[in-house]
């Protein structure tokens, strides 16, 4: 993937983290990013509560790792794209982190338990993670592959796959948190 089309994707995902609006990444913003997640999860939902949390600790303690601030620090935009490239997409970490928080999502988002996500359900998640909603609909079609009107497990584990890792400049799974060539 070129360097830019990363950066796209990156920086994207770095401001919509960036929950202080501060330019800088925090502990407390991945805290707020787990509040958020959490948030979506019905009233005593303690298994997915802790997912989200863990996994929200686990990318923080990565980007501590690699960038050598102190768990109290901040870290900046280019450290970020740093840890992104060669620490939270290596196969492990990836695992452990953001596949952590896909399938507590999945199994938070799938209110009615009939093992996929409806449009409606999809488009809650967009509304409260804070996405602008004006791209759910759209996002929706392109990760519903097969077009039967559900996304499955599998067709948003692949987005997430491809936001993360695609080479593909028009992969489906850019649109996860809306068109990456737009602020989050």
């Amino acid at each position: 993937m070129s360097t830019e089309v990363k950066h796209r994707k990156f920086n994207k995902l770095f401001d919509w983290f960036d929950q202080s609006h501060d330019g800088l990444l925090t502990r407390a913003d991945f805290r707020a990013m787990s509040g958020l997640f959490s948030a979506l999860a019905p009233e005593g939902d303690q298994e997915n509560v802790s997912a989200f949390e863990e996994a929200f600790d686990k990318w923080w303690q990565l980007l501590v790792a690699h960038t050598g601030v102190q768990e109290d620090g901040e870290v900046t935009r280019q450290e970020f794209f740093g840890v992104m490239e060669t620490g939270v997409t290596s196969p492990e970490p990836f695992e452990d982190t953001v596949m952590a928080i896909v399938n507590a999502l999945m199994r938070t988002l799938d209110t009615n338990g009939d093992g996929v996500l409806s449009q409606d359900e999809y488009v809650r998640m967009y509304d409260a993670l804070g996405i602008p909603p004006e791209h759910s609909g759209a996002a929706f079609r392109l990760l519903d592959r097969d077009g039967d009107g559900s996304i499955s497990h599998e067709e948003f584990r692949l987005a997430i796959h491809e936001f993360y890792l695609s080479t593909d400049e028009n992969a489906p799974g850019n649109w996860l948190i809306g068109p990456f060539d737009q602020p989050a």
